[in-house]
């Protein structure tokens, strides 16, 4: 009682203070005054409640003293209007000691799903979860999903953001226009995986740092893969769709639906997700073809270091390779024509890889008997994007590394980043994508 709030006493309506008004002369009681016009319950004596103020006012005034002359003291909890003014002063702290940021995110709106879960964090309403941490230091915290156009919430930021966060999942395209723009930007954070949503050459030219949360989301996109293969070996989703649509034709279903069992899969690629998919793939008891020699004996797959030769060979492919100059574009259609006819592609790694329109002809075809994934070029997808309409497709927006585990994981990473950028510490190297005009070896 002697610690409540200024708010909590408030609340209790005292009342005909007037008639006592010849004991409220000391200054401790005076403020008592303003619940003159006021009634009091019947059972509490006006008397009774000058004195349990003038208590809490001596009780106040104590607690300042004694925490002011002592700061070791350890004393109850404090009050709700002395945590706002201890924050309102490490605000006006931090903001006079010049080295406040100008931090802007850009995330995808959840509308009514946001309230959901606690912790659905990668979100415009709940931010990574970092707001209060970030204004508690006096910086500035900004969040849209509006990030395309002149005339959007995001480009009237750029001239003087410090920081920019962005998720795989709704991108900020970070061109080298804007870069050239953004004066004061230091710092472009990647909340999850990847990088080609920036321009890395011009990042680099301008001395911009540039860094993911490695490995954040990758057991995520791993299983989401695992998942894919089998929807689309299983051919599950025209039975699905039957359902819906009120039907029931086991042969429009079964003449196209396998064992994963005894097929080979290949996986372009095999990195954190690679070999993670790998080891998920051991019990099915298949032949696993990858690219990474090392792994051979870890997993037991089979390494083919051509590329050309390993497509021929596979039922299944996976891409998980990054996008770079190199490998944009490595899927055309002279690629895929070595494939196998009805070879089954999941693609979770980026939509640049592939050529767009021979997929779209490859699955018209046959050639390619089913294709899997969840990313775009561009995000979000357009309405007339052709791989919405291609025959045999399981698409699915960019979802597979946004679980609520991998936000757990991405939003934690952000904030430890953002701590280190603050401190002038550096980040774990691994999660740096273009440090001192240098891009990492993996994104050339």
């Amino acid at each position: 009682m002697f610690f409540s709030s200024d708010e909590e006493l408030d609340s209790a309506p005292p009342s005909n203070l007037r008639r006592n008004r010849s004991i409220c002369q000391t200054p401790m009681m005076k403020s008592s005054l303003r619940w003159r016009h006021q009634k009091l319950p019947p059972h509490v004596s006006p008397s009774f409640w000058i004195l349990r103020r003038g208590c809490m006012y001596l009780c106040r005034q104590l607690f300042r003293s004694l925490s002011t002359s002592n700061p070791f003291l350890l004393l109850p909890s404090k009050p709700r209007w002395m945590h706002q003014r201890l924050r309102i002063s490490k605000m006006i702290s931090t903001a006079s000691s010049g080295d406040t940021k100008k931090i802007v995110g850009v995330f995808y709106k959840a509308n009514k799903y946001a309230s959901k879960n606690p912790n659905f964090l990668g979100c415009v309403e709940n931010a990574l979860g970092i707001r209060d941490w970030l204004e508690s230091q006096g910086h500035q915290y900004i969040v849209t999903d509006d990030k395309e156009g002149p005339n959007c919430e995001l480009e009237k930021h750029i001239p003087d953001l410090h920081v920019l966060i962005s998720t795989p999942f709704n991108p900020a395209y970070v061109t080298a226009e804007r870069i050239k723009k953004a004066k004061n930007l230091q710092l472009l954070l990647r909340a999850g995986i990847g990088s080609d949503h920036i321009d890395l050459k011009a990042a680099a030219a301008a001395g911009l740092t540039v860094a993911e949360v490695t490995g954040s989301n990758v057991v995520s996109v791993a299983e989401d893969e695992l998942m894919r293969i089998l929807i689309l070996m299983r051919n599950f989703v025209p039975g699905h769709q039957q359902i819906i649509n009120g039907e029931w034709n086991v042969a429009g279903i079964a003449h196209r639906a396998y064992d994963l069992e005894g097929k080979t899969v290949g996986t372009v690629g095999a990195g954190r997700i690679g070999r993670l998919l790998l080891q998920r793939l051991k019990p099915f008891g298949h032949d696993r073809l990858q690219m990474e020699q090392e792994l051979e004996e870890e997993i037991g797959a089979k390494h083919m270091e051509n590329l050309n030769e390993m497509v021929t060979k596979c039922d299944v492919i996976v891409i998980n390779t990054p996008l770079t100059e190199k490998t944009r574009g490595m899927f055309n259609k002279e690629m895929i024509g070595r494939m196998k006819k009805g070879v089954l592609i999941v693609n979770n790694a980026r939509a640049a890889i592939m050529e767009r329109q021979a997929v779209v002809e490859a699955a018209e075809s046959g050639h390619i008997g089913g294709y899997s994934g969840d990313v775009w070029d561009p995000q979000p997808a357009p309405k007339d994007h052709p791989w919405r309409y291609m025959p045999n497709q399981a698409m699915t927006p960019h979802i597979s590394g946004t679980t609520i585990d991998a936000q757990l994981r991405y939003a934690a990473g952000t904030k430890d980043m953002l701590d280190r950028f603050f401190k002038g510490e550096d980040f774990p190297a691994q999660n740096y994508i273009v440090k001192d005009g240098e891009i990492a070896p993996q994104y050339v």
